[in-house]
């Protein structure tokens, strides 16, 4: 299983080309909550999203002869461009297979980093399959979204920063999909704060981790018609057992509650999040007695959104 050695490793090999981001507070949001909410904001990371903590920590650890390779991928968005630019500033190409169905304003940002797109169904199926007939046909290297090692270790990052700027939090809430931002959210903060309570917050419409938890085993996605189209993912053979181990919990949250939740940090924070960001705030305001009078920190994990097909 990863180590906390492993994730300061990745810290010190990507500190110099991400950036440290910063922690917003909100009284309004507190207010509401009933609890101190410390927001880590990925969505002014670069590349927009926690991703490139992941991909970066990946992508310097390959050999000259791997890049030549080249570098191949599949992505409902944020980890291709994340990829795409990582991949590029070591003079390197990267294919993304992406679904169909993936917002403009994603595209946009894995070509705008130079990767390449090809199309996929969005569904898992086609997904793997594309992917597979590219490496096979290419002989690229696959650098997975989250199932990997080097992947959670980068992710793991964000909460490492998070809890060394703020080491009273009591509680950490992540999004969860694939599980890579979860797993290595839980990899830091139980080691930095033994006794810390760590949550992820996915949609009742995807909610594959959640009854994985509760069953013992990897369950399959039954549906993924949900606006947090970062968090469609199947969980991770090796992300899985790491949040068995150590989460406290999971909490499912509708479309509605998400889109609730998105609409208040726009227009209280003033900072733009996309669904699967929002659905932090939106465990915590569904379970509020639980997070009641306590200081809790919430990864915001991006901001690619696309502005002209807002939800509100």
């Amino acid at each position: 299983m990863l180590s906390y050695k492993e994730i300061q490793e990745a810290h010190d090999r990507i500190r110099p080309t991400i950036h440290r981001t910063p922690v917003l507070k909100n009284s309004s949001l507190n207010e509401l909550s009933g609890a101190e909410l410390y927001f880590k904001c990925e969505n002014f990371q670069k590349a927009g999203s926690f991703k490139i903590r992941g991909a970066t920590n990946t992508v310097l650890q390959l050999t000259q002869k791997e890049l030549d390779r080249g570098v191949a991928t599949a992505s409902s968005g944020n980890h291709g461009a994340a990829l795409s630019m990582a991949v590029s500033n070591r003079g390197g190409n990267t294919t993304v297979v992406m679904p169909n169905n993936t917002p403009k304003m994603k595209v946009d940002n894995v070509e705008r980093n130079g990767g390449k797109i090809v199309w996929c169904k969005p569904v898992q199926e086609s997904r793997e399959k594309v992917l597979s007939e590219i490496i096979q046909k290419t002989g690229a290297i696959l650098v997975h979204p989250y199932n990997d090692e080097r992947i959670i270790a980068g992710q793991g990052t964000a909460a490492k920063e998070l809890l060394e700027d703020y080491p009273e939090l009591q509680m950490v809430v992540s999004p969860v999909s694939g599980g890579g931002l979860l797993s290595g959210t839980l990899c830091s903060a139980k080691e930095m704060k033994p006794g810390i309570l760590v949550y992820g917050a996915e949609p009742a419409e995807a909610d594959d981790a959640y009854r994985s938890l509760h069953s013992g085993e990897i369950q399959a996605n039954e549906t993924t018609n949900t606006i947090c189209d970062g968090l469609r993912a199947q969980i991770g053979t090796i992300t899985f057992p790491i949040i068995q181990e150590k989460v406290d919990g999971i909490i499912t949250v509708t479309e509605q509650e998400i889109i609730h939740s998105m609409r208040l940090i726009w227009e209280r924070m003033k900072i733009i999040v996309e669904p699967s960001s929002a659905i932090t705030l939106s465990a915590i305001l569904k379970r509020k007695a639980m997070f009641q009078g306590k200081k809790v920190g919430l990864i915001l994990s991006g901001g690619n959104v696309d502005l002209g097909e807002l939800p509100f």
